[in-house]
């Protein structure tokens, strides 16, 4: 008896095949292999017609889906088809999660299996585990489906009727999602309050205080009784202090004054109080949570998070990993205890096996939490894997062992002195016993130093000692804005708001960069022009679709339906269809949305209008002298948050005189303009003229302001890239230059292309010689740069048919096979690591076949087009030789007569 297993990607499918006996063959999916129309080339003729066609959702027949098959799914179908003809049982095992069960019941509604079929469920891919997932074998769950399904059909209703509307009254290629659009509005929400908030300043006197030879710090607390204001004293909106607080504001002089007045007096500890505390490990990892751990600590996207995980999961090193519980079963407990007992002793193991409780809003399955895999956790050494595997099998493997680890035991100690009027505190924190500290700390890479960072060591005092004052210091203190969002705490506020699902977070964020609504600052969302356009918008006419609470109903809703809970059409029906449906409210504000006003962004303290432009964000205002109106472009990378009035009298002034003059050039006599442009700052040598339409430029390198920026630096810029030396072993030319990205050395390699490097922040541009050079020339490419030095995701082998490498790229909408001048995208499904080379040939012939196909298509029209001419100019010949030999016939009938 012969079994075919089906299972999503081939790296699972080789993982559970080490566990199956040999008549069982496992194959992957890639994915779904159908889903609703992408475009219109995949909508089928027979209702190409059809008003809801482009929806893909039949909203006139109870919201029927229209499913396809995509192009590059049709040979995975194919395949499926033929290794099930030779089976004689279809086993399903795809994830238990409402993704899962939704490509299951794809699979069984395009392969239409005629022999027996099983669903086959598991969170983690070990030998125990597959064999009584085997053993326990059940059908496709209809409820989970018909949740997914209306999931995607309501992202689709959102997406494919809000977008149109974006487009046509703000800019083409805007998106708008049922999720993505809430979390666009929490980054501009948030930065709006940045743009509104009102510094605050204060002062306070640090004391530098020794007892028995032994230092340690105090603050100023009270003055004359009255508690010193901080921080969050202030209005946020005034930068004052807010009304009704009781508080003590000192300015520079006045903290000077008391600090001259304290100095030399005796210092007495009035107080003293020791606050013994017990803190309890963190539940092991959800999706939510290891994403947020994995931004803090890794520095990784929620994206590369998930991508990692999933291919720990396949490897078998870890449970799966989306999962809204916290709980471990009773055998990833006894392996966590085992595990503590063994590598800290009995002492750091807590008393009693401990266990969690989900507490995050609509948990939907009750799968376990995120923990290493197997009965026995392998420790991180033992697993022998590398770079971002290896970090993120670390943190779980941490975060889990920790869980059964003894609460740690610190004291939080408070001392209170007093000089004269003057109240100060010291404060420090002993750890008595580490606990689960010793394995990991939340936030911290390294558990050990991190005991050594969170205790803060106080001399031994007691009430009426009289320590001596060293120095003291008077601080100045300025409040600060609210911080931006990080995809971590983005992550973890959608979570807590219960907004979408947390599998889906990564795409969402991705999708929020990808469509250029977010740029990455360090490790924060800024929020760009065209989300602020888009999201006043969708808040000015559809508040419901970016509420948080409307969304979290919805997410509620979905979760019902999953359940039994809840009827999912009279839902979309509602939702899209009723007296407020999406429907009805997006035809009426299309007659009601003003273009000009939607493309306008309403900025608080600027002068001058921002508006979205076909070729970005420019500002517009009325010059003064002429009243006309001025519009300037501004530069692309350019967001609200760095917008200020100086920049926009910046950039209209060079738009109505023209560029500043720094000065001529000292050999060519050339002028040189300093200018603002679509990437920033940069100095120009010469005029735009028609002999020389692009004269030498050069952007300003970080920090160089265009207001500081000197002749001599300019000169120097204009004379980039500049000639160091040549290769030692190349022979070839090495420059150093000033790119997008920054400066840069580059090593021109001829054929093989050119290899860049960064500049180190040590390095100067105008003074690095050829040494250095090569020193950088010879690290390993690192970040990102310019295309050229691209850096392969994985390098596949050389092409058989011309021994031209064959490599894996990231791109803008997702890892991409390049050999030669060809791209093509990988299917979705397939994952990077598991590509092999033949299969990338496969799919680089495939596209070369289209293009072929294509440019047959087009010869053959042109050479169509080209016949039908020369007919078309034969029959107008002949016709005009039979006109001119009637009129000879005719004068020679003439004659004759």
């Amino acid at each position: 008896m012969s079994t075919l297993v089906i299972v999503e990607s081939p790296t699972k499918a080789r993982t559970i095949r080490n566990y199956l006996p040999s008549s069982y063959h496992v194959t992957a999916s890639m994915g779904h292999v159908r889903d609703l129309p992408r475009d219109a080339t995949e909508i089928p003729a027979a209702v190409k017609g059809e008003k809801w066609s482009s929806l893909g959702v039949n909203v006139s027949s109870d919201f029927d889906p229209l499913y396809v098959i995509p192009k590059d799914k049709k040979k995975i179908v194919k395949e499926l088809k033929d290794a099930l003809k030779e089976s004689d049982e279809l086993i399903l095992a795809t994830d238990e999660d409402r993704e899962g069960e939704s490509i299951s019941w794809h699979l069984l509604q395009v392969l239409k299996p005629k022999v027996p079929i099983k669903r086959m469920v598991f969170h983690e891919i070990t030998d125990e585990a597959i064999k009584a997932a085997l053993d326990n074998c059940r059908e496709v769950d209809q409820r989970l489906v018909r949740a997914q399904e209306t999931r995607r059909i309501l992202d689709r209703l959102v997406g494919y009727t809000l977008s149109p509307l974006l487009w046509k009254k703000i800019a083409p290629s805007l998106s708008a999602g049922r999720v993505q659009s809430v979390a666009v509005r929490l980054l501009v929400v948030r930065e709006r309050e940045r743009r509104a908030f009102r510094q605050g300043s204060y002062w306070d006197l640090k004391a530098a205080l020794e007892q028995e030879k032994l230092p340690f710090e105090a603050k100023l607390t009270t003055l004359a009784g009255k508690r010193l204001a901080t921080g969050n004293d202030f209005d946020e909106n005034t930068g004052q202090i807010i009304e009704g607080r009781d508080v003590v504001l000192l300015n520079e002089a006045e903290t000077r004054s008391l600090q001259a007045r304290l100095e030399d007096k005796a210092w007495r500890v009035s107080g003293l109080e020791e606050r013994p505390s017990t803190r309890k490990p963190a539940p092991p990892f959800i999706t939510s949570t290891l994403q947020q751990e994995a931004n803090r600590k890794l520095r990784l996207s929620a994206r590369d998070t998930m991508r990692t995980a999933q291919s720990l999961y396949e490897k078998g090193f870890i449970t799966y990993m989306r999962t809204d519980s916290v709980h471990l079963s009773q055998q990833a407990i006894e392996a966590a205890r085992s595990g503590v007992e063994t590598l800290y002793g009995k002492s750091y193991l807590s008393p009693k096996p401990r266990q969690y409780t989900t507490k995050s809003k609509g948990a939907q399955e009750a799968h376990e939490a995120i923990r290493p895999a197997g009965s026995s956790f392998r420790t991180p050494k033992e697993t022998k894997l590398q770079k971002n595997e290896l970090a993120l099998y670390d943190l779980i493997w941490k975060r889990t062992i920790a869980t059964q680890m003894a609460e740690a035991r610190q004291t939080f100690i408070t001392v209170n002195l007093q000089v004269e009027d003057a109240g100060f505190r010291a404060s420090g924190k002993r750890i008595d016993f580490p606990g689960f500290f010793r394995a990991y700390v939340e936030g911290s890479d390294n558990p050990d130093a991190a005991l050594d960072d969170q205790e803060v060591i106080l001399p031994p005092l007691k009430e009426g000692d009289t320590p001596e004052c060293k120095e003291l210091s008077a601080i100045g203190h300025e409040t600060q804005p609210p911080a931006r969002f990080t995809e971590a705490s983005l992550v973890k506020t959608l979570e807590k708001e219960g907004i979408g699902r947390p599998s889906t977070y990564a795409s969402v964020i991705g999708t929020i960069i990808d469509r250029g609504y977010a740029q990455k600052g360090g490790n924060a969302l800024i929020p760009t022009f065209t989300a602020f356009a888009v999201t006043t918008l969708l808040e000015k006419h559809f508040p419901d679709l970016v509420d948080t609470s409307f969304t979290a109903r919805m997410e509620k809703t979905l979760d019902e339906i999953s359940m039994g809970e809840a009827e999912w059409l009279p839902y979309l029906t509602k939702f899209y269809s009723g007296d407020t449906g999406l429907e009805g409210q997006v035809k009426e504000r299309e007659t009601q949305i003003d273009p000009a006003e939607a493309r306008t962004i309403d900025l608080a303290d600027l002068e001058a209008t921002v508006r979205i432009g076909r070729f970005g964000p420019y500002v517009e205002s009325v010059d003064g002298d002429s009243e006309k109106s001025v519009k300037a472009s501004l530069p692309k990378d350019l967001t609200p948050a760095d917008l200020s009035p100086e920049q926009i009298q910046q950039v209209l002034k060079q738009k109505l005189e023209g560029p500043e003059k720094l000065g001529l050039h000292p050999e060519t006599g050339e002028p040189i303009y300093v200018l603002l442009g679509a990437y920033g700052p940069y100095v120009q040598l010469g005029d735009v003229t028609e002999e020389n339409k692009k004269p030498k430029r050069s952007s300003l390198p970080k920090g160089v302001a265009m207001e500081t920026v000197t002749l001599e630096q300019a000169v120097n810029l204009l004379a980039l890239p500049r000639l160091l030396g040549v290769h030692p072993e190349s022979g070839r030319n090495i420059k150093v230059g000033l790119g997008r990205f920054g400066p840069y050395v580059l090593h021109d390699q001829g054929k093989e292309g050119k290899d860049y490097r960064s500049l180190k922040k040590e390095d100067d541009l105008f003074t690095i010689g050829l040494e250095r050079a090569l020193e950088l020339l010879a690290q390993p490419k690192r970040g990102r740069g310019q295309r050229s030095q691209k850096t392969a995701l994985k390098e596949l082998g050389a092409h058989p048919g011309d021994e031209a490498p064959v490599n894996v790229y990231d791109g803008p909408y997702g890892p991409y096979i390049k050999h030669n001048k060809t791209n093509v995208s990988i299917p979705e499904g397939q994952k990077v690591e598991d590509l092999t080379l033949e299969q990338a040939v496969d799919l680089l012939a495939t596209k070369e076949s289209s293009k072929s196909t294509k440019r047959k298509s087009t010869r053959t029209a042109s050479k169509t087009k080209k016949t039908t001419t020369k007919k078309t100019a034969a029959k107008k010949t002949t016709a005009k030789q039979t006109t001119a030999k009637k009129a000879t016939s005719k004068k020679a009938t003439s004659k004759k007569s």
